[in-house]
């Protein structure tokens, strides 16, 4: 049975098909994988009981069988959807996410809630209010965040699937940072129905596997227009298999974004491991162009300024009126808002909401707000100018390998600075995809990602797949203690 734990999800549809293992026995496998590791991981906040995993599934369909887990943000029906907050830690969702439908639909078994940081702030899974999330490769490191729980699950071998959010690089940075495949689409690919929303205008679902083909499979199984959702958009062509050939395009041309790959406080051997995957690129036959995006560098403060005045608007209905946590013996309304959200709240969501409503109050939205939107404009025009030159954008996930827990602790600016590389593609709303490409000495996973510009997931997707096939990077897994 071991010869589960990593395996594709191709794989394993072969196995069901064959009738090698029942979807009964698949799904005990790995409750049990759960139940002797996760203890020590914290990726779930909750793992379901069998039954009703499989009640929930059509069990037809070509994840008929598989099991993923879904981050504590997207809704599942009649079941907990606290965000990891204590101020929703008893709110039952009352639907499924259109994500969520339509992988129940596709046959997928939906095995539990993954952690993650609190209402998706957080770039290390240690602001959820219930535990925190270890790095598999190294249990003294964070995961990376927000969604830790998910992408842990996977590079784990807990489950091969997960759903995720991204709002400034929330699937790709973990991805990275644990070694596997994380995905944020174009904004609008995927419908944000039923997933809690933290910044609207940035939020998107995203997926995260151990292979490219994977990924891609799910990606062709939820995309797609939805009417609950008035920012999804129809596809034409939800294939995103056929282009996984193992080789680059013809004529090929891959951007390097340069002036990312100089920013200070890089590490060395993440470096080395970045211009080693440049030149494996070379290699496969891609036209290497070196650009600058320095337009890039303001995305981080960009990004701070919008998702904090969108969290401060999205996270006002939650007051203790209609749902969620509500203080003891309030005695008048306002003391009922102000101690069930002091008390419901962590402090980060605090002082998120605190910021936010500073950049957009009346005497300072036009210098920060409409200022940092104003940049976002000219963000999407200068990536819309480099894609009439390159076909696909190179950069960084992170600087560094995963850092200790607790690092970070006193300096919340170094926490904020982790979406340095990835806020860009939310606030421009073009799709992105990390991938692993080695490890540090200490045997630390490193990735980058491929950038495209809007709806070019399927050209992502066989790039990556091109350079994932020819390595060896996707074959390592954590020996787990």
């Amino acid at each position: 049975m071991n010869e589960f734990a990593f395996a594709s999800i191709k794989t394993l549809r072969q196995a069901l098909d064959a009738g090698t293992i029942s979807i009964d026995e698949l799904l005990s496998y790995y409750l049990k994988r759960f139940e002797t590791y996760d203890k020590k991981l914290g990726s779930a906040l909750e793992v379901f009981d069998k039954e009703s995993i499989l009640q929930a599934s059509s069990l037809k369909g070509p994840l008929a069988g598989i099991p993923g887990i879904v981050k504590d943000n997207i809704c599942q029906k009649d079941r907990i959807t606290s965000c990891s907050s204590k101020i929703l830690q008893n709110y039952r969702a009352p639907y499924n996410a259109t994500v969520v439908s339509r992988l129940d639909e596709a046959g997928a078994l939906r095995v539990g809630r993954a952690n993650c940081d609190e209402f998706a702030m957080g770039s290390s899974t240690e602001t959820s209010a219930y535990q925190i999330t270890r790095n598999p490769w190294d249990l003294d490191r964070v995961p990376g965040g927000s969604s830790g729980g998910s992408i842990v699950a996977v590079a784990a071998g807990l489950v091969p699937w997960s759903l995720g959010s991204e709002t400034g690089g929330s699937v790709r940075q973990p991805a990275a940072l644990c070694g596997i495949v994380g995905l944020k689409p174009t904004y609008g690919l995927l419908s944000r129905y039923g997933l809690v929303a933290y910044a609207s205008s940035l939020d998107q679902i995203g997926i995260s596997t151990r292979y490219v083909y994977d990924n891609a499979l799910l990606l062709s199984l939820v995309v797609g227009k939805d009417p609950m959702d008035a920012t999804s958009v129809s596809v034409e062509n939800s294939d995103y298999i056929s282009n996984l050939t193992g080789k680059l395009k013809e004529g090929f041309t891959l951007g390097i974004i340069d002036n990312a790959l100089t920013t200070d406080g890089f590490d060395p051997e993440v470096l080395k491991k970045l211009e080693d995957a440049i030149k494996h690129f070379e290699g496969l036959g891609a036209k290497i162009k070196r650009i600058s995006l320095p337009i890039m560098d303001h995305a981080a403060a960009v990004y701070f300024m919008v998702s904090r005045a969108e969290a401060a608007s999205n996270l006002a209905r939650f007051d203790g009126v209609r749902y969620g946590y509500r203080c003891d013996n309030p005695t008048s309304l306002t003391d009922m808002y102000t101690r069930s959200r002091t008390e419901g709240f962590g402090a980060e969501v605090k002082a998120r909401i605190l910021v936010g409503m500073y950049v957009l109050s009346a005497g300072h939205s036009n210098e920060y707000y409409k200022a940092a939107k104003r940049v976002q404009a000219l963000m999407r025009e200068a990536y819309y100018e480099a894609f009439k030159e390159v076909d696909l954008l190179f950069a960084p996930v992170s600087p560094t390998h995963a850092f200790k827990l607790g690092e970070f602790k006193d300096n919340s600016l170094a926490l904020d600075l982790q979406d340095y590389f990835t806020a860009s593609n939310n606030l421009t709303g073009t799709p992105a995809l990390a991938v692993p490409c080695g490890f540090t000495q200490a045997g630390l996973p490193i990735g980058f990602q491929l950038i495209g510009p809007e709806f070019s997931e399927a050209a992502i997707y066989q790039a990556a797949y091109a350079y994932e096939q020819s390595t060896e990077w996707h074959t390592k897994h954590p020996d787990l203690p």
